[in-house]
């Protein structure tokens, strides 16, 4: 499971939609560059056959980075399509299993390194961080994923280009608006809010990435999200086609989608 934590809807469940439509995701959502994953091992140290957990796999995106680290690599996924789709696209050292990580059974087992990307804002975090701290061993980390949409000054962009139709579609709608600029995003804090007993100071690197989609493709990507999965199915899909329309005349067909990926890595205390 994947999502901006900005969108957070009010119920936790609304998480488990990216279940409706796994083929999708896995297509349309961004991955992650290859120099977080490379970080990430220079900074814990995992590699050959490190104890990994999972949090909310997803399609199995990060997985695959992990899986290629030489990690021996638990999965949790509590959606059944998605767990599904992952279990055929993945190989080597890796298990999945379905569960939520709240109620997920570690039967003893401890690990290296706890990572979730793009999921933990899934979790409750009245369960999830002492949980998190649980199931590592002394010594262990923990890291957070995310991708953040971002903009440059003077770049054309997405919404500001389409902010009239989604005013039209879902008028007042509170997850509408331009996203952050690029340079207030590499300053600020990024996610992490762990009680303070329970790790380090955390370890924070952003790396921009980009995709460039033509309308068509950035109403995929718009689907997968849950801001726009939790409309009514006949308002998301009226609005989809309309931004894909005005891509498509407006836009040349072509649209630059702005991320800062970001690492957000702390090792257990104590």
């Amino acid at each position: 499971m994947a999502d901006d934590p900005k969108t957070r809807p009010a119920q936790r469940d609304l998480g488990r939609v990216f279940n409706e439509v796994p083929d999708l995701y896995d297509r349309a959502r961004p991955g992650y560059p290859d120099a977080l994953f490379a970080d990430l091992a220079a900074i814990t140290g995992v590699g050959e056959r490190s104890p990994v957990l999972e949090v909310g796999c997803g399609t199995g995106q990060a997985t695959r980075s992990l899986a290629a680290l030489g990690c021996s690599v638990t999965a949790i996924e509590p959606g059944e399509k998605l767990a599904a789709l992952a279990s055929r696209r993945l190989s080597g050292d890796v298990t999945i299993e379905r569960s939520t990580f709240e109620e997920w059974d570690d039967h003893g087992r401890r690990f290296d390194l706890l990572l979730a990307a793009s999921s933990w804002h899934w979790v409750d975090p009245e369960i999830g961080w002492r949980r998190a701290h649980a199931v590592l061993r002394p010594g262990g980390w923990m890291a957070l994923l995310s991708h953040v949409v971002v903009r440059r000054p003077g770049e054309p962009e997405m919404y500001a280009e389409t902010a009239d139709l989604h005013e039209r579609f879902s008028p007042g709608n509170p997850g509408w608006g331009h996203p952050p600029l690029e340079d207030d995003v590499r300053t600020t804090a990024q996610g992490w809010d762990a009680p303070g007993d329970l790790f380090g100071p955390p370890l924070v690197r952003r790396y921009p990435t980009v995709q460039r989609l033509d309308g068509a493709g950035l109403a995929d990507l718009l689907g997968t999200t849950s801001l726009y999965r939790a409309l009514d199915p006949g308002v998301r899909e009226a609005l989809l086609d309309a931004v894909a329309e005005r891509v498509r005349t407006r836009m040349g067909d072509r649209v630059v989608r702005r991320y800062l990926s970001v690492l957000c890595v702390a090792q257990r205390a104590g």
